[in-house]
């Protein structure tokens, strides 16, 4: 009895493309099932959450009324957060810190010094450092919150009914 009949069939049975396309299926299965690869699997079992809280700063956020949206952050301390243009879950908004603008000025010394910019077109424009706390989970990459990567430098965008803008990470830790 010949191996390999005149049809391309192993021993007069089975055809070698038939027996080609199980192998592959069973790889396909293995590779989904049993080898989660560098990411990781898909559900990820045994990551536990933590509380991380992360600081960002907002940089030129034009504002008619600051106390307004100060006291907005106050009322209303939750937010919708969007990391990479994904929906990444709400955070609850600690602390909302207005910085100083201020002009460097030298002086006749040969000093510098930090003034409050006197420029009545900026008094619209402020920065804001605003820190925040989310559920997430501290894995070998860094911080996860929503499914997204947080890392120093990461673009966050908070939106809520009267407010949407972006900011940059300053921060992130896992709170004891």
């Amino acid at each position: 009895m010949k191996i390999l009949d005149s049809k391309g069939r192993l021993f007069g049975k089975v055809s070698i493309l038939d027996l080609g396309a199980a192998c592959v299926i069973l790889l396909v299965i293995f590779g989904i099932f049993f080898y989660a690869g560098p990411t990781g699997s898909i559900a990820q079992i045994n990551n536990r959450t933590a509380e991380i809280e992360i600081d960002i700063i907002v940089r030129w956020l034009g504002l008619s009324d600051p106390q307004a949206i100060k006291q907005e952050f106050e009322k209303q301390n939750k937010a919708d957060i969007i990391i990479r243009n994904q929906p990444a879950g709400q955070v609850k908004l600690q602390k909302v810190t207005f910085l100083p603008r201020t002009v460097n000025v030298p002086q006749p010394d040969g000093t510098v010094k930090a003034l409050p910019d006197p420029r009545p077109e900026l008094n619209n424009m402020k920065d804001l450092v605003i820190t925040f706390r989310g559920e997430g989970q501290i894995t070998s990459g860094g911080a996860v919150l929503g499914n997204q990567k947080v890392k120093i430098g990461s673009q966050i965008e908070l939106d809520s009914i009267n407010y949407n803008f972006k900011g940059n990470v300053m921060g992130v830790r896992k709170e004891q």
